[in-house]
């Protein structure tokens, strides 16, 4: 619940500022992606100034998470080989409790079974 609030009191203000950003920011601009000529470019694009914010916004964040991701891969790595020798650490003591089980029935039965010794 207190997650919830805390998310809700950081959303809103972040939703108000970027609609903020966006209409303050709606005239075009030219980006201009020719180095050589930029004068007379071959390549640009025209958009709203906000486009090209919440682009890099965006864009941060994408790759922000990715490398994240990257630089977690060594936890995630450790965490696969810890969980496979668990199940491996428990399927052999599954394995010795049933071995343990089987022998004490074969024991109880061998006290409970009659005699048959020479009579």
């Amino acid at each position: 619940m207190l997650k919830r609030i805390f998310w809700i009191l950081l959303a809103f203000p972040a939703a108000v500022a970027l609609t903020t950003l966006a209409i303050a920011n709606r005239h075009n601009v030219q980006m201009v992606l020719d180095p050589f000529h930029p004068e007379t470019p071959r390549l640009a694009l025209s958009m709203p100034f906000f486009v090209y914010l919440l682009g890099a916004l965006i864009a941060g964040v994408v790759l922000g998470g990715i490398a994240t991701w990257i630089t977690q891969g060594r936890y995630r790595r450790h965490a696969r080989v810890q969980s496979s020798q668990a199940k491996r650490w428990q399927s052999e003591a599954d394995r010795l409790a049933r071995e343990r089980d089987k022998d004490i029935t074969q024991r109880a039965q061998q006290l409970t079974a009659p005699r048959r010794d020479a009579a």
